[in-house]
């Protein structure tokens, strides 16, 4: 049986993952921040789901956690960690503020730093265990910032860093690092973003037509996202040794994804995102 851990499977991507390698006769260990998210997965899968309970901004429970996985695997190694959970903290960069912009980054970017440095001896770092695989879960805003996801991108952008220094540093201990960056994707994201979190506090900034009009734009991004099966199905392909990339984009018109990531110059994408802002400011 192979050895999975995903952190962050309360919802979203990290839910549907655990979910979809249970089925295929993974032993799966998940974590979340609140003990009561563990039930669906411990009721459906008692004999090869194994909770943990840890926020990835807490060591102490970080460390916790790794002596209760390496008591289970008695002996074994880890085969693939997946680095999923995250949060999005968005807003103006001429409003957000810095104890904001720094739990976003606590979260994202040190946070899975503080997972993969304590579970890499399970996965076979500098021992003889055999070699596990690491799949950091960014965003294609690592790659392309859309106006007012300034800190959720930079963190984005910071891991997709992070990843590729990780997989140069770790090529000679045979440990694999692959990034995976979904585009929009059917979770309960989109409700969150719909009814407005915190954003309110901007209605009467400069920017307040465009935050009280953003449902309009949420509703179309929610649209045309993806099930959250075909990221779930990434990951279980690289985990499987069938996709071999360094990094993986899914997202609807890939293509155009793509021509934003790599080809189109920043002003012309300047000019797009300018024009498609704009109309939420005339309403």
């Amino acid at each position: 049986m192979k050895n999975i851990l995903i952190t962050g499977v309360s919802t979203g991507i990290g839910h549907v993952t655990a979910f979809y390698f249970l089925e295929r006769g993974y032993r799966v260990f998940g974590s979340v921040r609140k003990e009561a998210d563990l039930k669906p997965l411990q009721e459906k899968y008692p004999e090869t789901f194994i909770g943990l309970v840890f926020d990835t901004t807490d060591q102490e429970g970080i460390d916790k956690s790794f002596e209760e996985v390496k008591a289970t695997l008695a002996g074994e190694s880890l085969d693939v960690l997946v680095n999923n959970a995250g949060i999005s903290v968005n807003g103006p960069m001429a409003y957000v503020t810095i104890e904001e912009f720094r739990h976003q980054l606590e979260v994202n970017v040190l946070g899975v730093l503080r997972v993969t440095q304590k579970f890499l001896p399970l996965l076979g770092f500098d021992n003889d265990l055999p070699k596990g695989h690491i799949i950091n879960i960014s965003s294609g805003s690592g790659k392309v910032t859309r106006p007012f996801m300034g800190p959720y991108s930079a963190s984005k952008f910071a891991l997709e860093s992070m990843s590729d220094a990780m997989r140069r540093e770790l090529l000679d201990m045979g440990i694999r690092v692959t990034v995976v960056e979904p585009g929009p994707i059917k979770t309960e994201i989109w409700e969150k973003a719909r009814s407005g979190g915190n954003e309110s506090k901007y209605f009467d900034t400069v920017y307040g037509k465009i935050y009280r009009n953003m449902g309009r734009m949420v509703d179309n991004m929610e649209g045309i996202a993806l099930d959250t099966e075909k990221v779930s199905e990434v990951i279980y392909d690289i985990a499987e040794g069938r996709k071999k990339k360094t990094r993986y984009l899914v997202a609807p018109k890939k293509w155009l994804f793509l021509l934003a990531m790599y080809v189109l110059p920043d002003r012309t994408l300047d000019k797009m995102f300018q024009k498609q802002f704009q109309k939420l400011f005339q309403d």
